[in-house]
């Protein structure tokens, strides 16, 4: 009996090893999906879509903030390393246009995001709360000694 690498099973039939399935926490993120107007303190876009695979989201964002234009890319999921189980902390990575990567922590409910800058209880934290229809989400950045308001709201998806 030989292992056939190309459908996952074995030669005489057997299935091989089970296809891995995304953690079931993501499915939380499917409010994002779709592109969203930046406004307040930070002006911009972004959007959001799932990775082929369905094991992260992909969102991509232009705008500015202090003056200072931002373009990012940012790559959300549970991290899973091979031979490990899955982490059960939902985190993610901003790449920037300046060259910073940034880690952050998120929870999710049906009413609120709550963001912290590196691991939960940072003090660098986004706390936010989604309206009724679920096509706004207004929050503000705060940290020790500074902070900024947001809104976010849908303009397609």
């Amino acid at each position: 009996m030989t292992d056939d690498r190309t459908t996952g099973t074995l030669e005489q039939g057997s299935p091989g090893p089970a296809a891995p399935k995304p953690n079931s926490g993501l499915r939380q993120l499917d409010r994002l999906v779709g592109t969203w107007e930046l406004s307040g303190d930070a002006e911009g876009r972004l959007s959001y879509e799932w990775m082929e695979g369905g094991f992260f989201l992909i969102a991509r964002g232009d705008g500015v903030q202090g003056g200072n234009t931002i373009k990012h890319i940012e790559i959300i999921g549970y991290e899973h390393a091979p031979g490990r189980e899955p982490a059960d902390v939902l985190t993610s990575r901003i790449y920037t246009n300046r060259g910073d990567t940034l880690d952050y922590t998120h929870e999710l409910t049906d009413k609120t995001l709550t963001s912290w800058l590196g691991p939960k209880g940072s003090p660098a934290v986004f706390r936010a709360t989604w309206s009724e229809d679920g096509n706004t989400l207004t929050g503000a950045w705060e940290w020790p000694g500074g902070g900024y308001s947001q809104t976010l709201t849908r303009i397609s998806g």
